[in-house]
Parts: structure tokens; C-alpha cells; sequence
């Protein structure tokens, strides 16, 4: 009973009533002489977080009472004691104020790994809040607006952790992120606490990949000059210092590659493709990292492929299996990735040009329409219009639209499994596939399918038009095609009035 008792009571004195909370901060900030209620919430703060216990409404208190202590310069020591009042005693309460900043510092740096999200998210909000107070309020009155270094290393330290992912601060941190003061800071600290020599956990790397995302370097940011902390007198963005560590943080990345799962790998092209390669200083030395990473396969191949087609493209990068290893990459399984617009998209830029060996070409086209037999339905139409824009390309690929093979041959010579596309005798075939699908219980299918019997258009179908459309849409569509072939009337109303007794209406239909 006794053991019972003890944990009840235990249990109250960790739910501390909020209403208690505000009290003891408004009495203390009432007359902060007094030291007795900061001491109690922070000891019953520190109680909380020891326990997991919820710890917003202190939280709240502690922003309160050090945002307010720090605009009326309360924590300040370097004043001479000739203009301090009560001298001596003045200064033993200035310096008692700035240990218990530095105890709340902790206290919210542990709250960030507070298992609730909510809870640590605020801790996060708080510990922001306080920096940015601090920077433009310093506790020496001399020196110019400036953010604290350390606690931003120790904010971001403690968002990437190797135990847990922190999805939820970093989504919370990209609010930051459009802060130039923020990102010049964090890409000035990053070198310094990124691990060098061993290979992180697979946690760690995914949490340093969100903490990137949530920082860019886009024109965007540069161009706004938005400022959180800093002043715009005291702060100067210097982007080549910014370029020059994020160069030294991405080659320690790379030495990261060896043991990553497959999502992390797919994260990390992500990073790579969207926030930092256009501001590396030798994208070449990743032709290594991409062409290890074509061979993986899946979504990972796609994300590589796009890598190495900036490469291709802007620093002259050979790679002479390129139309091999993107026809591998047409099969079944990528219809069901969220980067199967990025393929549509690369290949059609790929096969864009007319001075393509029409084997080459067919062999694509012969592949597209075999994979829309197995397609999502708003897969197909895509594929459709891209052999019919490959055909406009090429106009002798229209013999595999009124090739006699249906009559003549048994079987298709097209060989599915050939690796090389040239050798897959794609050329020698027809398009019987899209033929078939003329007949799909879908109409819009069936509809497009019908391009290769009308005459081809002059100009080329906007593929993006339907690349991100979904099953869903194709649905609404037909509804919108076919509601107006349907009456919604019982009967066709005369005029805007009841209908009269003796009609039809009346009889089934009662008006209250």
C-alpha cells in the first residue's frame, strides 16, 4: 500500500497544474527580485523531463520569463557597479539569472528527444525563439546583433540523432529554413559536427538528409534577405563561404554510401538531385556514386539516371550504355513508384531526337506498348501518346502500325527479355498491342488507343498533361462526359412553381 501511495503522489507532483505555472511566472516576473517561484518551475521542469512527463506549459513559462528578462537587459553583468543600485548584491542576482538561462537551455535541449512529437516540437519552437530573442537582445549590451553559435550546434545536434528519426522537428524546421541568417549559420557549423571517419547509422544519415532539405540554398532565399535573428546592418550572407562547406560536407556523405537501405539511398539521390548538385564545385567526381547506383535497380536506378543526365548534359559526361540501361528500367514494377513521372520525363527527353536508329526507337515503343497491357489505366493513355509522339519523331516506325504480322506470322518476334534494345528485333513487330486496347472497358483508353487507326496529328501530345493524373480523375471525367445524356427530372419542369395536384409528382412525392 505504501509503495501504491508513493506513486500516486508521484504522479501529481509530475502534473503540475498549468494554472500553478502561470502563477508562480507572472509572480516572479511581478518581482524579480524574488527567485523562489523560477526555482520551483524549473526544479518541476526538470522533474517532467526526467519522467517523459508533458512539459509544454513549462515550456511556455520559461520562453516567457527569458524573452522578457532578455529585452530589459536583466542578465546583463558587464554594466559598472557604480551604476548598479544595489551594488554587489545587484550583480550575485544578474549572474544567478544567467545560470538558470543555461539550466533551461539544457532543460529544452533534452525536451527535443521527448518521446510525444507535439511536446519535443515545441521544445524546438522555444529554443528558436529564445535564440532569435538573444541575437537581437545580447547579454552584452556592446556588442552588435549576432546568433549563438553553440546553441545552434547544440539545437541541430540534438535533431540528428542515431536512435530515432525526427521527421516531425525538421518539418517543423523548414519553417526556418527561408531565414538567410538560419542557413548561413547551419552550413557554417555543418562541417564541424558532421562525422568524418565511421559510417553512421542508417537513422543518423536520414535525419542529416532532412536537416539539408530543410535548409536550401535557392535563389529564392538569397533574393528575399529575410532575417530571423541578426540584424540587417550586422549580417552579410556570403555565398562562397556557404558553397565552400557545403563541398566539405558532401564529400564526407559520400563516404557514407556503402551500407544504406534502400529508402536512405533513395533520400539521398533526392537531396543530391534537388539542393545540391547545382552547387558543387566538381559534380564529375559523382559519376562514380551514380553509376554504382544505376545497377541497384527500381526507383534508386530512375533518381541515378537523372544524375547522370545533368552530368550528360552540362559536364560532358560519356556513358555509352545509356539507352541500354534505361530500357531496363521500363518495367511493371515502376508504375507503382511516385518517380514514375521522372522516367516519362527523362525519356522523352532522351528520345527527343530525330537522328536515332529507328531499331533504337521501336524497341522502346514495342516495350511501351507491351508494359500498357499491365499498366494502371491512367498509365496507359501516358504511353499511348508517347509511342504516338515517337512515331511523329519517326516516321518509319508507321510500318509497326500496318505491319501484316497479325496475318502472316504465329507468333511476335519481339523478344521481351532481350537486354539490348537494338537486338530485340522490335522493328520486325506491330503494334498489336495498342490495337487490343481499342476494345478497353475504359473509353478514355480506348479512345486514345484509336490514334494508331486515324491519321496522326501534326504536332506532338503534352505529355504532362497526364502524367500526374490518377484513377480518380479518369472516373470524374467520364462522369462529366456522360451526366448530361441523363434526365435528373422525374419529369421536365414548366416553371419555377409547385407542379399542380393532378400530376405525377403530387402522387408520389409529399411537400412539408
Amino acid at each position: 500500500m505504501s509503495t501504491k501511495k508513493a506513486n500516486s503522489s508521484e504522479k501529481v507532483s509530475l502534473k503540475m497544474n498549468s494554472k500553478s505555472i502561470k502563477a508562480k511566472t507572472q509572480e516572479f516576473l511581478s518581482f524579480r527580485k524574488k527567485l523562489q517561484p523560477l526555482n520551483d518551475i524549473l526544479k518541476e521542469f526538470e522533474t517532467c523531463i526526467q519522467s517523459g512527463a508533458a512539459i509544454t506549459p513549462f515550456l511556455l513559462a520559461v520562453e516567457k520569463i527569458f524573452t522578457e528578462l532578455l529585452k530589459t537587459r536583466e542578465m546583463v553583468t558587464t554594466l559598472k557597479p557604480s551604476k548598479i543600485k544595489d551594488g554587489y548584491s545587484e550583480i550575485q542576482h544578474r549572474e544567478a539569472l544567467q545560470k538558470h538561462y543555461e539550466t533551461v537551455w539544457k532543460h529544452i535541449l533534452n525536451g527535443m528527444q521527448n518521446p510525444d512529437e507535439a511536446e519535443s516540437t515545441q521544445a524546438l519552437v522555444t529554443a528558436v525563439h529564445l535564440l532569435s530573442t538573444e541575437a537581437k537582445y545580447p547579454k552584452n549590451p556592446e556588442s552588435k546583433s549576432m546568433l549563438s553559435l553553440s546553441k545552434l550546434r547544440n539545437i541541430t545536434q540534438q535533431m540528428l540523432s542515431s536512435e530515432k528519426l525526427n521527421n516531425h522537428l525538421f518539418a517543423r524546421f523548414k519553417e526556418y529554413g527561408s531565414y538567410l541568417d538560419i542557413v548561413y549559420n547551419l552550413w557554417k557549423i555543418l562541417p564541424d559536427i558532421t562525422i568524418k571517419e565511421k559510417s553512421p547509422s542508417d537513422i543518423y544519415v536520414q535525419n542529416y538528409l532532412d536537416l539539408i532539405n530543410a535548409i536550401p540554398i535557392s535563389a529564392e532565399v538569397q533574393e528575399n534577405k529575410q532575417l530571423l535573428c541578426c540584424s540587417e546592418e550586422s549580417f552579410e550572407f556570403d555565398y562562397p563561404v556557404v558553397r565552400k562547406n557545403l563541398n566539405k560536407v558532401w564529400a564526407c556523405i559520400l563516404q557514407w554510401t556503402n551500407d544504406l537501405s534502400e529508402t536512405t539511398h533513395k533520400q539521398l539521390l533526392v537531396v543530391l538531385l534537388e539542393k545540391i548538385l547545382c552547387h558543387l564545385d566538381k559534380p564529375i567526381l559523382l559519376t562514380d556514386f551514380l553509376m554504382d547506383s544505376l545497377d541497384v535497380g527500381g526507383p534508386v536506378s530512375l533518381l541515378a539516371l537523372q544524375g547522370v543526365f545533368t552530368l550528360i548534359q552540362q559536364h560532358n559526361l560519356t556513358y555509352p550504355k545509356l539507352y541500354e540501361k534505361l530500357y531496363s528500367m521500363f518495367e511493371p514494377e515502376i508504375f507503382h513508384t511516385k518517380y514514375k513521372a521522372r522516367l516519362f520525363y527523362l525519356a522523352d527527353i532522351f528520345l527527343s531526337s530525330s537522328h536515332l536508329p529507328e531499331n533504337l526507337v521501336a524497341a522502346f515503343a514495342k516495350r511501351l506498348a507491351r508494359l500498357a497491357l499491365v499498366a494502371p489505366p491512367q498509365d496507359v493513355i501516358t504511353i499511348i501518346y508517347f509511342i504516338g509522339n515517337l512515331i511523329l519523331r519517326h516516321p518509319g516506325l508507321k510500318r509497326m502500325i500496318s505491319h501484316p504480322i497479325r496475318d502472316k506470322i504465329p507468333s511476335d518476334p519481339y523478344i521481351m527479355d532481350e537486354r539490348d534494345p537494338v537486338q530485340s528485333n522490335a522493328i520486325e513487330s506491330s503494334l498489336w498491342e495498342i490495337a487490343s486496347l481499342q476494345q478497353d472497358a475504359i473509353p478514355s483508353i480506348a479512345q486514345a488507343a484509336k490514334l494508331i487507326s486515324n491519321p496522326l496529328p501534326k504536332c506532338e501530345w503534352k505529355l504532362s498533361n497526364h502524367l500526374e493524373v490518377d484513377e480518380n480523375d479518369l472516373f470524374d471525367q467520364e462522369i462529366l462526359k456522360r451526366s448530361k445524356e441523363y434526365a435528373l427530372n422525374f419529369e421536365r419542369p414548366q416553371s419555377a412553381l409547385v407542379p399542380n395536384a393532378t400530376d405525377a409528382f403530387s402522387k408520389c412525392w409529399k411537400l412539408f
